[in-house]
């Protein structure tokens, strides 16, 4: 007889896969001994109705294919209903490492809040889970028999947002719910702990108060009966801890809510004796000071650590299977739009996006549409010169080598390194290159196809100028309508930031980032290099063969009486007799931009 693991290798499928033929009556002979499938040696090879690969069997029947899990963050829901990918490994690791207090970073939309769900589904002892986690990887390990045996606390913050009074209304919803949860626990108390007891209740009765302080002991209180009831310690799991944080960030209410919550997650996993362990999620490390400081065995994991790396977000293998369950190729399409980032060794991609593709099977941005990047914009608003040096080069080369931080909140700590930071735990850039783990200094870019739309938006805020009046202005450009290029041009000129008189810096740099960030997919874009007989100011050099290149050159008046047409057309010549587009084949266009204060004319030659 052979194990699954050794009939998937035998027959080149997954674990998981060889398991559900197990469990469906397709491998005649396979027993179940204890929790795990017996197989005979000679057992061939059933069918399970993938054609596309060419790895398996044809079958006449047509496959019922599982749903796509889209939006759906509940464990025991996805794992029985829905498409699952087997993450379950994330507990042995979490009960190998014995941290007392996790603390995971991880963009928005990669898996947070079902891997926190499927945790609590594990460890709650109030539960009997093992249907839900039969198959499982986590149940071919030593750490199967930790199933449901610990009391267990799991909230989410994900809701928290908005203004004050709704920020706190949703944290005490879900203080509610697990009380609720754990109602029968609290019918032998003493005096002591039953006037405790009430002050908490009718604190959490209290939602539409604002205040978070009236329940500051509310999860350590909690705990602490608990512990008395099961006598085992108890598992807290908070996700999205860090989301009422930013909301009152970008509200402006940071202060008024920052003490409390503080003071609800300090109580809870710094002095209380009832913690067997905790782990946390968001985007950033926040409240370092109250919450975190003199805490022992803490962890921080960000995605530059091996530890649960290959956890969120689906490695190369898990979208390659997800693909081709739906009958879709992992090819390179499919990889610029939704690859790029590394998570401690691991090349990953984001979950959401390709579940919305496998859905769609439409090739386009879904993870930008998910969430307002507001938090973003607010952060660089604050943002000093060292980090605007650094954004620039970034957008215009595609990298950059600087000092990231991302242990600390930018919005407690704001500098540039820490701004980094926060660009990279929230999923707009990622880690290329290490430099020096020991000075943070690294090499970052824009992961994918699918997050360079978002720096579109990014780059047009930084320029103070309309996002859609960049888009329709190069998109005119791409499509050669040369009087719509030219109005769109004039309209943006009017709404720059200037001086009196409008600076080459101002025009110039708002189409040099502006082209960069909308126009690298198609173009090559070259500021201000050698080419021919002298340095031409732009050059877009199409990727495609069959596509059209573009030089541009930019003239400034001193005086009103300057004929700007005359201008226009003196840059278009000299762009034609310094050659600069001796290196461009194919067809090229001259542009030729000539400026007094906001006023513009542009020559539009073909070659």
């Amino acid at each position: 007889m052979m194990t699954c693991k050794e009939k998937a290798l035998e027959w080149g499928l997954s674990i998981r896969t060889i398991n559900n033929f197990c469990k469906q009556g397709k491998i005649p002979g396979a027993i179940k001994v204890n929790s795990r499938w017996q197989i005979p040696d000679d057992a061939k090879k059933p069918d399970d109705g993938r054609i596309t690969s060419g790895k398996y069997t044809t079958s006449t029947e047509p496959q019922v294919l599982k749903t796509l899990p889209i939006g759906i963050s509940d464990y025991a829901r996805a794992q029985s209903e829905y498409y699952y990918v087997d993450k379950t490994l994330m507990i042995k690791d979490f009960l190998e490492q014995g941290n007392e207090v996790t603390l995971i970073t991880r963009p928005r939309r990669f898996g947070k809040t079902i891997n926190m769900s499927m945790m609590a589904e594990f460890f709650d002892i109030t539960k009997d889970s093992k249907e839900l986690f039969k198959d499982t990887k986590i149940m071919d390990t030593e750490y199967a028999d930790q199933i449901n045996q610990y009391p267990t606390i799991f909230i989410s913050f994900a809701e928290a947002k908005r203004n004050k009074i709704e920020v706190v209304q949703r944290i005490k919803e879900q203080l509610q719910n697990v009380y609720d949860q754990y109602l029968h626990i609290f019918g032998n108390l003493t005096d002591f702990e039953k006037s405790n007891y009430q002050k908490i209740r009718k604190g959490l009765i209290n939602s539409d108060d604002g205040n978070l302080s009236n329940v500051a002991t509310a999860l350590s209180f909690l705990m602490k009966i608990l512990e008395k009831y099961y006598n085992k310690k108890v598992m807290v799991f908070i996700d999205e801890y860090d989301t009422p944080f930013i909301e009152a960030n970008i509200g402006g209410f940071y202060d008024e809510i920052r003490d409390g919550l503080s003071s609800i997650l300090h109580n809870a996993l710094k002095t209380s004796t009832s913690l067997q362990y905790a782990m946390m999620t968001g985007i950033q490390r926040v409240a370092k000071e109250n919450i975190f400081s003199d805490l022992n065995n803490l962890v921080v994991c960000t995605v530059k650590d091996p530890e649960y790396a290959e956890y969120f977000g689906f490695t190369e293998k898990e979208t390659k299977e997800a693909l081709e369950y739906y009958d879709l190729s992992l090819n390179n399409e499919v990889k610029s739009m939704y690859n790029g980032y590394r998570f401690g060794k691991y090349e990953i991609y984001n979950p959401w996006s390709v579940l919305n593709y496998a859905s769609r099977k439409v090739l386009e941005p879904y993870w930008i549409n998910t969430s307002s990047n507001e938090m973003i914009r607010k952060a660089m608003e604050s943002s000093d010169d060292a980090f605007n040096r650094g954004y620039e080069e970034l957008i215009q080369t595609g990298k950059l080598e600087t000092l990231v931080r991302m242990e600390t909140s930018f919005f407690e700590t704001s500098t540039t390194e820490n701004l980094w930071g926060l660009l990279v735990n929230a999923g707009y850039l990622t880690i290329s290159k290490v430099i020096s783990y020991q000075d943070g200094l690294y090499v970052v870019k824009v992961p994918n196809q699918e997050v360079q739309q978002e720096f579109q938006k990014l780059t047009a805020h930084y320029l103070k100028v309309a996002g859609t009046d960049l888009f329709t202005m190069f998109s005119a450009l791409k499509r050669q309508k040369k009087e719509d290029f030219k109005d769109k041009y004039q309209k943006v000129l009017l709404t720059l930031p200037s001086y009196h008189d409008l600076k080459d810096e101002n025009s110039y740099h708002m189409m040099v980032l502006g082209m960069c960030a909308w126009l690298c997919h198609d173009y090559k874009i070259i500021s201000n290099r050698e080419a021919g007989k002298g340095r031409c100011d732009i050059v877009l050099k199409a990727r495609k063969e069959n596509q059209i290149s573009y030089i541009l050159e930019f003239k400034y008046a001193k005086d009103s009486n300057t004929d700007l047409n005359e201008l226009a057309k003196r840059a278009v010549e000299q762009i034609k007799d310094r050659k600069y587009d001796i290196e461009l084949r194919g067809n090229v266009i001259y542009i030729g931009l000539a400026h007094y204060q906001k006023e513009v004319e542009i020559e539009w030659q073909e070659n």
